[in-house]
């Protein structure tokens, strides 16, 4: 009944298998990629022809965790899988980056792959399994793309590179001190396709090192699909890429010297008019058989990517008249908004981005439901791209996958130079409005939300700066790499690559390579090329950070303790009594964890002190010798009940009242009066025996031998 092939290899320490023919037959397409314990299925299908009037690709990635893969029930009311969490859009982008660029060229039939994972076994992360099963079921299943690829995973431990390190040694990396890299890098057999990482300061020597050592161990893999493919492969797609040359040079020949006048133009606003009315004129050149053609589209942008292309590479010249390796002008201002924490104003030629922190405390914390466990997440960035910072009208509403993967690319930057949260109690959320675009504005988060955070006080270990480098590489080898690329250098070149770090080093790197013959080379010159505009752009953040570092007098102070675990009952009593009185009482947030650490948050330092006063008089112990102010709270015959630490209560025996003798402590005293008292010490039976006679019941301060003998005349 079943055709099954399955072909097996021994990756790292890890078993990896891929097998099909069993399961979702009626599929274009489907793999089921196992590494360890953790499985993952790709089913791809695709339309056998192209929509009418289609200009475009639409492929379309989606990967899907399960939660009976970890043997979890999701949370929530429903108890269902609802929209798609953050990690599950990160990762259908990692898919989707890689792939996309090895479709033939002009193939605009719809393609849907979906990615599931079936089992998971809390070691081996299945974004990279998924990635592997979508490059297997999509070779496999006929439709016209120039793969495989396979991805892995390098971790950087002890100056040694390290092949898919385990979800625990990922998890966190900030806490991680041992662990200095999370990269994630996909290719073919000849080049690098993609590369997303997280990294510690690392150099770009360690970086570059790191993707080859990746390249590497990746080839077998790609074996094992081709494998895979050789015996379950089904016959490829009849297409055949349109031949538009014809009408390409009739394009080309009414618009040519239109587009060049066009791109020639530095200014971005007057630029786009231009193109617009370079592209009417072509059109209004052409036949109306011309204008029905459906490879129009691509024959304009044909001619736009050869006019910018050609001027970078044989002139030198760019779009804006900058050098190759020339930073836009940038100017950084800190402070700009009135009651906010921390906000900046950073902008770089036609690109913008306001960014506002907010420090908030250990209950706004993001409390993140994974497959392999919950756990909450200090350090929050939200990025937003309105349509009006293109000049544009479009749909307004919540994030896309373009915002969170831009997100995520800032919090990679940034969350590698924040302080230890033992030294900065505080949860950070980084917010980053995209106020105007024109290339990079991923990078003009970092930059910005660097400088907003070091304007809320946050003591960051370094300033970050981002930059975003493209690369036009033409058949014959020759290649321009671009230093702070503009929107349409990234559309038109062919490879977009993303570097952020401090002084020292790199704390995130994203590539994405639309052609193969990436060189080593290559991608070492741009690395090179990277750092010396990094450090120009912190030379030019240094200029507003002058100024900035004032802790906002609306942010919460926080203060720590640590108190005895055997104390956090105490703390807190039952049904939380105890914890709730401190809050009214003082007015500050009181959060404890199961450490016995407490954060005590308030705007006013008083609410700070008092809750502090709280829950010391809780959980320390009262110092014999030491003298205490406390309350009379109950008088019997041989003497008086004072309540003189927290709830502490000790006895004040009659002959210790005062230095006279006394018919009964009420001659003296009175419940609810106030009274100083030292502690004397404990007796056999640990009660607590407190004295009044040899203190100033004024000041408070003990009596010397002179003053007791004149309380007792």
């Amino acid at each position: 009944m079943f055709k099954e092939t399955k072909k097996t290899m021994q990756w790292g320490e890890e078993t990896l298998t891929l097998e099909t023919g069993k399961v979702a037959r009626q599929a274009d397409g489907t793999v089921i990629a196992t590494l360890g314990e953790t499985s993952v299925m790709a089913n791809v299908t695709f339309a056998k022809e192209a929509k009418e009037g289609q200009d475009f690709f639409p492929l379309t990635v989606h990967y899907q965790e399960k939660y009976y893969a970890a043997g979890k029930v999701p949370g929530g009311f429903f108890k269902r899988e609802a929209r798609p969490t953050e990690k599950e859009t990160l990762t259908a982008r990692l898919i989707d980056r890689p792939i996309r660029p090895l479709f033939v060229p002009g193939f605009k039939n719809e393609v849907l792959v979906m990615c599931t994972v079936l089992s998971h076994d809390l070691v081996n992360d299945p974004d990279i399994v998924a990635m592997i099963a979508a490059s297997a079921a999509l070779t496999i299943s006929g439709v016209p793309f120039m793969g495989p690829i396979a991805g892995c995973r390098v971790g950087f431990e002890d100056g040694e590179y390290v092949l898919n390190p385990t979800v625990d040694d990922m998890d966190q990396l900030r806490n991680n001190p041992e662990q200095r890299l999370d990269l994630v890098v996909a290719g073919t057999k000849d080049a690098v396709m993609m590369v997303e990482s997280e990294a510690y300061e690392l150099t770009e020597e360690e970086m570059l090192g790191a993707v080859l050592f990746a390249h590497e161990q990746i080839q077998p893999v790609v074996d094992l699909i081709i494998g895979l493919a050789e015996d379950a492969a089904k016959e490829p797609f009849d297409f055949q890429p349109p031949d538009y040359s014809a009408l390409y040079e009739a394009v080309k020949a009414a618009g040519e010297q239109k587009m060049r006048d066009a791109y020639a133009i530095t200014v971005k606003q007057e630029r786009v008019a231009a193109l617009s009315a370079a592209k009417e004129a072509i059109k209004a050149a052409l036949t109306e058989e011309q204008l029905e053609d459906p490879n129009l589209g691509a024959a304009i942008k044909k001619l736009e990517s050869v006019v910018l292309r050609s001027d970078v590479v044989k002139n030198k010249r760019r779009i804006d008249g900058r050098a190759l390796d020339e930073v836009r002008p940038i100017v950084s201002e800190t402070s700009v908004l009135p009651r906010t924490h921390g906000s900046a104003l950073f902008t770089r030629g036609e690109t913008q981005a306001l960014v506002i922190s907010t420090l908030g405390t250990g209950d706004d914390e993001q409390i993140i439901d994974a497959l392999h466990g919950n756990y909450r997440s200090n350090f929050l960035l939200h990025y937003n791209f309105p349509p009006y910072s293109v000049g544009e009208v479009g749909r307004v509403g919540p994030p896309g996958r373009r915002e969170v993967g831009h997100g995520k690319l800032a919090w990679r930057a940034l969350q590698a130079v924040l302080p230890a949260a033992t030294d900065f109690p505080y949860t950070i959320r980084v917010v980053s409005e995209i106020t105007e675009s024109n290339g990079s504005s991923s990078m003009a988060s970092v930059c910005g939300g660097s400088l907003s955070m070091m304007d809320a006080g946050v003591p960051l270990k370094a300033p970050v700066a981002g930059v975003a480098m493209g690369l036009v590489l033409e058949e014959d080898g020759d290649y321009a790499v671009l230093t702070d690329i503009l929107g349409d250098e990234d559309h038109l070149g062919d490879m977009d690559f993303k570097v952020a770090g401090t002084e020292n080093g790199i704390t995130s790197l994203q590539m994405d390579i639309k052609v193969a013959g990436i060189t080593p080379e290559i991608m070492k010159t741009a690395l090179a090329q990277a750092k010396a505009g990094r450090m120009h752009i912190l030379g030019e953040m240094a200029k507003a950070l002058s100024e900035a570092g004032s802790f906002s007098v609306h942010a919460p102070r926080i203060e720590t303790m640590q108190i005895p675990t055997d104390k956090i009952r105490e703390v807190i009593g039952s049904g939380g009594k105890v914890i709730r009185e401190i809050v009214e009482t003082s007015g500050a947030k009181v959060d404890i964890n199961d450490e016995g650490i407490i954060k005590i948050a308030s705007p006013d330092g008083e609410s700070i002190k008092k809750a502090y006063d709280l829950i010391y008089s809780i959980v320390a112990e009262p110092e014999e010798g030491k003298i205490y102010k406390g309350k009379v709270v109950k008088i019997v015959d041989f003497g008086a009940f004072v309540n003189f630490f927290g709830k502490r209560d000790g006895l004040v025996h009659v002959s210790q009242i005062e230095n006279r003798r006394l018919n009964h402590p009420s001659d003296v005293l009175k419940e609810g009066q106030e009274v100083f008292v030292k502690l004397l010490g404990f007796d056999d039976r640990g009660k607590v025996r407190l004295a009044m006679k040899m203190v100033d019941q004024e000041t408070g301060e003990e009596m010397t031998k002179e003053k007791k003998e004149e309380a007792a005349d």
